[in-house]
C-alpha cells in the first residue's frame, strides 16, 4: 500500500461503534436490504451484494435507502417480523468480515419523487386516484413540507403532510430502528437532511412555508429530523449510533434550478451560515455522525456528480463544516483516495464516502491495499445503469419501470445486483472464437470468453484497442473514460488474449474459428442537408479536427452537448441547433448528467435553437428554420453534425456469427457490455 493512503486504514469510532478503516460505502438506491420499489422483505440479491463488498475490505456499509413505508400498498417497514429474523442471520455472517453495517431509513422523497407517466395518469384521473390509493397513493408519496411543484412533473404537485402523518413517520423510524438493533445491525442512518429529500424539504425555506410547529423558525424547520433521532434514541438507547445523511450547502437557486461550480448565485436552500448552525444543532439533538455532500434534486449533480463535475467536488465544504461539530464527518462526491487520506490525516474529515465505485469493482479497496491500483476498474460516473432516471422539458421520469426498479446495477459490471442472471461458468467444450473489432464490446467479449475457458483472438483493423470509445473519451473531462480504455488494454494483455492489429476482416469464412463475434461498431448518420460536405462529423472533431471560433453543432443530444461543453472549456463559441423541444431528449441519460449540461450551456450563454432544423450550410454560416417556418442565418466558422449512428455489421448471416455492441443496436456502454455478456455466456 502507498504510504499516502495509510490514513484511510486507521480505525475510528461512531459513538461506541469502532470501524476498522475510514472507507464508507454510501447508500445507493436499489441496494436496500429490504428490497426496493416492491413490498418490503429480506432481499437476498442485496444481501449478496453487501456481503461481497464487506469481504472486499469496506469499513462501514450503508445499504440502499429503506422507505419506512412501502411505495406500493403502503405497508410500514416495521410490520412483518420475518424479514428481521432473516436479517439477524445475515448480520451474524456479515460480522465475520469485520465490517460494520448501518441501515439507512428514509421518510421518503416528497417533491423529489421521480414521477413517471403511470403516476401522472393515476393522479390526473380522480377515479383512478381514488381506487388506486390502496396500491399506490401518489398524493402521499409526493407529499412535502408545503404545497410544492414536483421536481419531475408539472402534473403532480405536492401537498403538505399533516402533523398526524409526521408523527406516524417519527414513530415508524423508532419502531424500525429497534427491530434493526435487535437483528444485530450496528446503527441507523437517517435519510435525510440531504439532497432535497422529504426531511430536507422541511428544513429549507424555499420548500417549507408552513405556519405550524414544523415551519417558520429555524428550530421548527429542523424539528422533524430532531424528533426522529430523539425517538430512535429513546427506543434503542443513547449508545445506539445514529448517522444523518446531510447536505452541507443546497447549491440551489430555485425550483429546478441548480448552482454550478464557480457560479455566483443567491442560495434559496441551506447556505453555509445556516449549515454551521444546523450541523451543531443536529449533533446536539443526538446524531452521532454526519455523512455529507452538497446539493438537492434541483441541483442533483452535486450529490450525484457526473463526469463533468470536478473530483472531490464537496470536500472543501465538508472540511469547513467539520469545524463546527465534535462528531465524525464523512465526505462523499467523486472522492479520490489521495485527497481523502490527506484530509483524514489533517483531521479535516473522518471518513471517505464512496458509492458507485463499489458497483464497478467490489474488490477495489483490497486492490488499493495490495498496491494494485492498475487492476481497479474505474467508475466513469455515467449513471447509465445505477441511476438512469431521465427527464426533459414536458416529460416526467421517462425511464422504463424495469430500470427504476433495478437501480444500483452497473453499466460496466453486469453482475452487480444481477448475480443470478450474469455469472461466469466454465465452458464444457472450449472453442476457438474470433472477435472482429477491438472496441469496448470486443474487449469485454474477449475477457468474458477467456474467463470461461475459450481461446480468443481479437482482429482489429487499426493499430490500437478502444474503437469509437477513443473519440468519446477525448474531451478533457473524460479522464475516467480514458482510464477505462487503459484498464481494458491491461486486462486483455494480462489474460494473454491474442490481438491481431492492422487486420481488417471482410470475410470470416477464412478464419480458424468455431464462433465469430462481430463488434465493428457503427457509423455516423449524415443528415440530408444542402452543403453538408462543408461540415464535419462529431467523431472527426473528437479525433482532433480543427474548428474555428464560432461553431454550430447540429444535434443537441448527449454527444452534441458534450462537444458544446468541450468547446466552451476551450474558449470557443458553440451554438446548438436541435429539432426537439429540449436538449438531450432521451432515455438512459440521468437527470444529474443532463441537467448539468443544460444548465452549464445556459450559464455560459451558448445559443440554443430548439424546435429548429438546418436547411443549408454555407461557407461561413448556416440557414435554420424554426417551428413557425421562420428562416434565420447564423454565423459559423465551423459546423459539426451529431445526429446519431447506424450499425455497421458485416453482411454475413450464420448460426456461429454473433453481433455485439453498436453493430447490433446503437446504444451506450451499458448496452455494449451487457450484450457482450449475453452472448459470451451462451457460447
Amino acid at each position: 500500500m502507498k504510504k499516502d493512503y495509510e490514513a484511510l486504514f486507521t480505525p475510528w469510532s461512531i459513538g461506541d461503534c469502532e470501524i476498522k478503516n475510514r472507507i464508507v460505502q454510501c447508500s445507493m438506491g436499489g441496494t436496500s436490504i429490504f428490497g426496493w420499489m416492491e413490498p418490503n422483505h429480506f432481499d437476498k440479491e442485496a444481501a449478496n451484494f453487501l456481503l461481497e463488498r464487506a469481504k472486499g475490505d469496506a469499513g462501514l456499509i450503508l445499504p440502499g435507502i429503506a422507505p419506512i413505508r412501502d411505495t406500493f400498498f403502503g405497508k410500514w417497514l416495521y410490520q412483518g417480523k420475518g424479514k428481521f429474523k432473516e436479517l439477524k442471520a445475515f448480520m451474524d455472517e456479515f460480522h465475520k468480515t469485520g465490517c460494520k453495517l448501518f441501515v439507512q431509513l428514509t421518510a421518503g422523497f416528497g417533491r423529489s419523487m421521480a414521477v413517471n407517466e403511470l403516476m401522472e395518469t393515476i393522479y390526473c384521473n380522480k377515479f383512478l386516484r381514488t381506487i388506486g390509493k390502496p396500491i399506490m397513493n401518489v398524493e402521499y408519496l409526493c407529499a412535502s413540507a408545503s404545497p410544492n411543484p414536483n421536481r419531475w412533473s408539472d402534473k403532480v404537485p405536492s401537498r403538505a403532510l399533516t402533523v398526524e402523518e409526521i408523527h406516524e413517520m417519527v414513530e415508524a423510524f423508532a419502531k424500525t430502528a429497534k427491530l434493526c438493533k435487535e437483528a444485530g445491525v450496528d446503527g441507523i442512518e437517517v435519510h435525510a437532511v440531504h439532497e432535497g429529500y422529504l426531511l430536507d424539504q422541511f428544513t429549507m425555506k424555499y420548500s417549507n412555508q408552513r405556519t405550524d410547529q414544523y415551519g417558520g423558525s429555524f428550530e421548527n424547520r429542523y424539528r422533524f429530523p430532531v424528533e426522529i433521532v430523539k425517538a430512535i434514541k429513546a427506543e434503542c438507547g443513547s449508545d445506539f449510533p445514529v448517522s444523518l445523511r446531510y447536505s452541507v450547502v443546497s447549491k440551489t437557486k430555485g425550483f429546478r434550478k441548480g448552482a454550478l461550480p464557480g457560479e455566483e448565485y443567491d442560495e434559496v436552500g441551506r447556505d453555509m451560515e445556516e449549515s454551521e448552525r444546523a450541523a451543531k444543532y443536529l449533533q446536539d439533538a443526538g446524531y452521532d455522525m454526519l455523512n455529507c455532500d452538497n446539493g438537492t434534486y434541483d441541483a442533483w449533480y452535486w450529490a450525484h456528480p457526473p463526469g463533468y463535475m470536478p473530483e472531490n467536488c464537496n470536500l472543501e465544504y465538508v472540511k469547513h463544516i467539520k469545524e463546527f461539530v465534535d462528531i465524525p464527518v464523512v465526505c462523499a462526491g467523486k472522492m479520490t483516495p489521495e485527497a481523502a487520506a490527506k484530509a483524514i490525516e489533517e483531521g479535516s474529515i473522518d471518513g471517505m464516502g464512496v458509492a458507485r465505485q463499489f458497483l464497478v469493482d467490489p474488490n477495489w479497496i483490497t486492490k488499493l491495499m495490495e498496491d494494485r491500483e492498475d487492476d481497479i476498474k474505474p467508475c466513469i460516473n455515467c449513471h447509465n445503469a445505477c441511476f438512469t432516471m431521465a427527464s426533459y422539458e414536458g416529460a416526467p421520469n421517462v425511464q422504463d419501470m424495469d430500470d427504476t426498479r433495478g437501480m444500483a446495477r452497473c453499466a460496466l459490471n453486469p453482475r452487480t445486483m444481477q448475480s443470478k442472471k450474469y455469472k461466469i461458468e466454465k465452458a464444457s467444450h472450449p472453442k476457438n472464437i474470433a472477435i472482429i473489432g477491438g472496441g469496448i464490446g470486443g474487449m469485454e467479449s474477449a475477457l468474458v470468453l477467456k474467463a470461461r475457458g475459450h481461446h480468443v483472438t481479437i482482429y482489429e483493423k487499426s493499430g490500437e484497442l478502444g474503437g469509437i470509445f477513443i473519440q468519446a473519451a477525448a474531451p478533457s473531462f473524460k479522464e475516467k473514460d480514458r482510464a477505462l480504455i487503459e484498464w481494458y488494454k491491461r486486462a486483455v494483455a494480462k489474460e494473454g488474449i491474442e490481438v491481431k492489429f492492422h487486420t481488417e476482416v471482410n470475410d470470416v469464412s477464412g478464419l480458424n474459428a468455431d464462433e465469430v463475434i462481430i463488434a465493428t461498431g457503427s457509423t455516423a448518420k449524415v443528415p440530408p442537408i444542402q452543403g453538408i460536405e462543408k461540415a464535419i462529423k462529431a467523431t472527426d472533431y473528437l479525433s482532433g479536427a480543427n474548428v474555428g471560433e464560432n461553431v454550430v453543432i447540429i444535434g443537441g443530444g448527449l454527444t452534441g452537448c458534450e462537444i458544446a461543453y468541450d468547446l466552451i472549456l476551450k474558449g470557443k463559441k458553440p451554438c446548438i441547433i436541435e429539432s426537439l423541444n429540449d436538449l438531450i431528449c432521451a432515455k438512459g441519460v440521468c437527470l444529474a448528467n443532463s441537467s448539468f449540461l443544460r444548465e452549464m450551456i445556459a450559464y455560459k450563454k451558448a445559443p440554443v435553437h430548439l424546435n429548429s432544423t438546418v436547411c443549408e450550410i454555407k461557407e461561413h454560416s448556416v440557414i435554420i428554420e424554426n417551428s413557425d417556418g421562420k428562416l434565420s442565418e447564423i454565423q459559423a466558422d465551423s459546423v459539426i453534425y451529431s445526429v446519431g449512428y447506424t450499425p455497421t455489421p458485416l453482411h454475413e448471416k450464420a448460426k456461429n456469427i454473433h453481433l455485439v455492441g453498436d453493430c447490433s443496436n446503437v446504444g451506450n456502454l451499458r448496452t455494449v457490455i451487457w450484450r457482450a455478456w449475453d452472448i459470451g455466456m451462451k457460447l
